[in-house]
């Protein structure tokens, strides 16, 4: 018999009533490849599996500026609550049906976020130098990570019109409301709150990186079939509950 699994929602299946943690994710994009579930599931925190769409699961490279990080609802924190980040995830699914992403690392450029998100819940975040940047309709990535200068990634995008309607694949890879993550011995589930995403068609005009490889991952074959952007939106984390 198939486990249960949760749809796709474009809006939260969950909403937050209580926020933990409040924050706004700017001038976001997405750059996602398909990947064999096998290839994958090692990566995964225990009670949860890759999600799979049409016989794959993917691998994204997500890059966007953080603006008003702060606990409850807010404020956001001066200086240390915005700032700019690069993260490699994974597309879960736990032993409920809850649909998640799992992080194999996140590339961020203030370092008191780094370290609290490092040791409350173990998510694989990194201080690195960084920096976005938008000229006309085209937007920049660039990061290297401090004292290795390891993991270096450059990207940029071209945004273009506004999906109405996303495809399945479109949905598929934004409209996650939870982490997974592995934390005190346990695996954790994160939920998070926001509107609907804002999307738009983009087009990659440049591309070096060495984010995915370096997270134990196969580096990717060629560009990434699915890119997307969006102007952002305002979140919400919860309480994050033991599977």
């Amino acid at each position: 018999m198939d486990q249960f699994v949760e749809d796709v929602t474009p809006e939260p299946a969950r909403p937050v009533e209580r926020p933990l943690m409040v924050q706004r994710w700017q001038e976001a994009t997405f750059l996602h490849w398909p990947v064999a579930p096998e290839v994958v599931a090692p990566f995964l925190p225990a009670g949860t599996r890759p999600d799979i769409l049409d016989g794959v699961t993917f691998v994204g490279i997500i890059g966007f500026r953080m603006e008003g990080l702060g606990l409850g609802r807010g404020p956001g924190l001066p200086y240390f609550g915005t700032f700019c980040e690069t993260n490699v995830r994974l597309y879960s699914v736990d032993r409920l049906g809850r649909r998640g992403v799992v992080f194999r690392s996140l590339d961020a450029s203030r370092l008191v976020p780094v370290l609290g998100a490092r040791a409350a819940l173990r998510l694989r975040y990194m201080w690195s130098r960084m920096r976005m940047t938008r000229t006309g309709d085209v937007v920049s990535y660039r990061s290297a990570r401090h004292v290795t200068g390891r993991a270096p990634v450059r990207f940029s995008v071209q945004v273009g019109q506004p999906i109405a309607e996303p495809t399945p694949l479109e949905h598929f890879v934004t409209a996650r409301w939870a982490l997974h993550t592995r934390a005190w011995g346990r695996t954790l589930y994160v939920p998070n709150d926001h509107p609907r995403w804002p999307l738009h068609r983009a087009t990659l005009t440049d591309l070096d990186e060495g984010l995915i490889a370096a997270a134990g991952l196969p580096a990717p074959d060629g560009p990434p079939p699915s890119v997307l952007y969006s102007p952002g939106v305002p979140v919400v984390f919860g309480r994050p509950v033991p599977l």
